[in-house]
């Protein structure tokens, strides 16, 4: 069903309308706003579009709502204001642009502004669904502009362009990644022609910034069911560009009468797995890179099959230089390369006897990210056969308890060095050196082994015990 005019309730929407009219000024919110409010969905950041300046229509309203913090992007002819203290609307942006003509040039994102008519700015955008105005102007509040069907595309879920897709594709490439981002947000399928130019247009998102291209897959990852993106992205040959190491994933080796699963579809159902547990986009990124070595280290042992010895390892050293090249912030890729590094310890729990020691180790080396660690696990059981994933799921519900009964005897979810470097040079007689560490570790490692429980006075003693020895051979 089209509907021709959308309730528009949001008193701060209205009283832009308000200030709109006072200065005759024809003003519609556009895009995002006007799409989730037909889905029924609750907005952050709203567009308005005005037949006029932009810029000048965002300093009236900035003025009129007594705020200073306008921030204007004169090459672009485009105004924000940022509400993080207005009641009701924190953290809620506001852009203002003035309707308008765009060309592009083709080796630049940066656009060619021109002033044009409404509908020449709806048909600038990415999709249909994001092609749809209402109007702000009380004479006819909430009446709907949909010159590009956009409301047929929400009903059939479909993701459309307002032009030919290869022309907004060429205006702007990243647009291909927002294809496959609203397919995973929304669970829009995606129009075959669209599908098509995306496919074979790929390559333009070499002039996209690295930036931009990692925030929209960051949103595709973020997503319900990321698998939806990662996989469009896939099928057009557009993760061996943005994403090779997982594009390398894909692909089922077999030899005589051995298979492996193809690594990149597990991958996916492993993702989706964590995604039903976890909005964490940190854990499921280690979800995503947990295999992302086995292409490496694939090796066929005969009366074996393929195996993938170390992956675990160079998967973990892998991550850093992809977090760098793909600009994401480097203050998270130390957990998860840690739990890339030890996602199969506890199935090697499962697999052998559990003792203390060993859960101890897990315990230490996980510290306090050991419930992530878990949850990755689990969701890394992919198998179809049910009595199999059952039998894991209570191995891992073994390996639980056996945490939880280590945990409480030896408290190593707080886990200090029961004693300190200070300490240490203090009774040894020595200065900040590489033998203090060496002291230390060498206390860690009793009380990993059981030699002796993790308590100040116990761990006192044994180093008093052990320091000429450790000393001497140093010397």
């Amino acid at each position: 069903m089209v509907v021709e005019r959308v309730d528009i309730r949001e008193p701060l929407l209205r009283r832009i309308g308000a200030i709109a009219d006072e200065g005759r000024t024809r003003a519609f919110v556009v895009g995002g706003y006007v799409r989730d409010l037909l889905l029924g969905k609750s907005v952050t950041d709203i567009d308005i579009v005005v037949v006029g300046n932009g810029i000048e229509f965002g300093m009236t309203v900035a003025r009129a709502l007594g705020r200073s913090n306008l921030v204007v992007f004169e090459n672009f002819g485009t105004a924000m204001l940022q509400l993080d203290d207005e009641p009701g609307t924190a953290g809620m942006k506001i852009e203002f642009v003035g309707a308008r003509k765009e060309s592009y040039n083709r080796s630049s994102r940066k656009p060619i502004v021109e002033v044009g008519t409404l509908e020449d700015d709806l048909s600038r955008r990415d999709f249909t669904i994001n092609a749809i105005a209402a109007s702000l102007n009380a004479a006819d509040l909430g009446s709907v502009v949909d010159p590009f069907d956009g409301q047929r595309a929400l009903q059939e879920r479909l993701l459309r362009t307002p032009l030919d897709p290869r022309a907004t594709f060429d205006d702007d490439p990243l647009r291909i990644m927002r294809a496959f981002r609203f397919a995973s947000q929304l669970g829009f399928a995606i129009d075959p022609p669209v599908f098509e130019a995306a496919q074979s247009m790929g390559e333009r998102l070499k002039i996209v910034s690295q930036e931009r291209i990692t925030d929209e897959f960051l949103k595709i990852l973020f997503s319900p069911k990321p698998s939806i993106g990662l996989k469009l992205m896939f099928d057009a040959g557009v993760m061996k560009i943005v994403f090779p190491e997982v594009a390398l994933l894909a692909g089922v080796d077999q030899r005589r009468d051995y298979h492996h699963k193809d690594v990149f579809l597990h991958t996916l159902k492993v993702l989706d797995n964590i995604s039903e547990t976890t909005t964490n986009v940190w854990l499921r990124m280690a979800a995503l890179l947990h295999d992302i070595a086995k292409p490496k280290t694939k090796a066929f042992k005969e009366g074996t099959g393929w195996t993938f010895h170390g992956h675990e390892e160079l998967g973990a050293r892998m991550v850093k230089p992809i977090f760098r090249r793909m600009k994401l912030p480097l203050d998270h890729a130390g957990y998860v390369e840690k739990l890339v590094r030890l996602h199969l310890r506890p199935m090697a729990l499962v697999d052998g006897e559990v003792t203390d020691s060993a859960v101890r180790r897990l315990l230490f080396d996980a510290g306090e990210d050991i419930d992530d660690l878990m949850t990755l696990c689990r969701s890394d059981i992919t198998s179809k056969n049910q009595r199999l994933v059952e039998r894991v799921r209570t191995n891992y519900d073994l390996v639980v308890r056996k945490m939880e009964e280590v945990e409480e005897k030896d408290h190593w979810r707080s886990w200090q060095p029961p004693v300190r470097g200070e300490e240490i040079m203090a009774v040894c007689g020595l200065q900040p050196s590489k033998m203090v560490g060496i002291l230390k570790a060498a206390i860690t490692e009793a009380i990993l082994d059981g030699v002796i429980p993790n308590e100040h006075d116990a761990a006192l003693e044994y180093l008093l015990s052990i320091k000429e020895e450790v000393m001497g051979r140093a010397s």
